[in-house]
């Protein structure tokens, strides 16, 4: 899985910071009563920093953990020059540890559809309630199977200074997963690199989810759908995400 977002980590913040508006608005709504109860938190599957860096900027002690040593590399630069103090792990979201428990650990941009196995949901939402402290609260994202249907199927170029993107996307409703062939063209000098990933998403029903985080040891769970997030993007209906509000128990 690492390797898989070497040259994504590089140029992410470039192709990707456009679009972070839902996320951003989603995080606002649902989080805006908690996050002033928050005095630590983590964002799990952090990317290159960003969530990480706001929170922080609200007065909260934060941890940031990824898989991806270059996104690791790219948030402690990003934490760095915002002037933070940010603590960056290098770690896998099934198995993290935390120095310390925090009060609420994020997953955002549909991360944990990022695992390798359906069957790893569950030790994610393990993992994460032996991070939290009780009455801690998990919030995230996820694709839905709706979502793998409508905007994993076509094949998207992206251009940039130096760089074009082509993602080849696709999708086994049968096998609830989804994927992307990513080519990159890199210039270098006068001449262009070549470099392949592979992108690899797994969904879950909403009974799923809801009956492994109360196994995990969640005791309150709300959902929202994410398409009012996601205003103006037509490929976004209702059913295509969820935004997903968790809480381990007290006791």
């Amino acid at each position: 899985m690492t390797e898989t977002y070497h040259w994504l980590a590089r140029y992410y913040d470039k192709i990707f910071s456009g679009s972070r508006l839902p996320i951003d608005r989603a995080r606002e709504r649902i989080l805006g009563g908690i996050l002033s109860q928050v005095e630590c938190a983590c964002d799990l599957a952090c990317g290159t920093g960003t969530t990480a860096i706001i929170l922080s900027r609200m007065g909260i002690a934060m941890y940031a953990v990824d898989l991806s040593s270059e996104m690791c590399r790219a948030a402690r630069e990003k934490v760095k020059r915002a002037g933070l103090t940010v603590r960056v792990l290098r770690g896998d979201m099934r198995t993290f540890k935390l120095p310390h428990a925090v009060d609420l650990i994020t997953c955002e941009y549909d991360a944990i559809n990022h695992v390798p196995q359906r069957a790893d949901l569950r030790r994610v939402a393990r993992a994460v309630e032996r991070a939290l402290r009780p009455g801690g609260h998990f919030y995230f994202d996820v694709n839905n199977a709706l979502g793998f249907e409508r905007y994993w199927t076509s094949t998207v170029l992206i251009e940039k200074p130096g760089m074009v993107l082509v993602m080849c996307n696709g999708h086994n409703a049968r096998a609830t997963r989804a994927w992307s062939d990513v080519e990159w063209f890199i210039r270098d000098g006068r001449r262009w690199q070549r470099k392949r990933e592979r992108v690899e998403e797994v969904c879950w029903s909403s009974e799923e989810i809801r009956r492994t985080l109360r196994e995990a040891g969640f005791d309150w769970i709300r959902a929202w759908d994410g398409a009012p997030f996601f205003k103006g993007n037509p490929l976004i209906r209702r059913g295509c995400r969820t935004v997903y509000l968790a809480r381990k128990a007290k006791s």
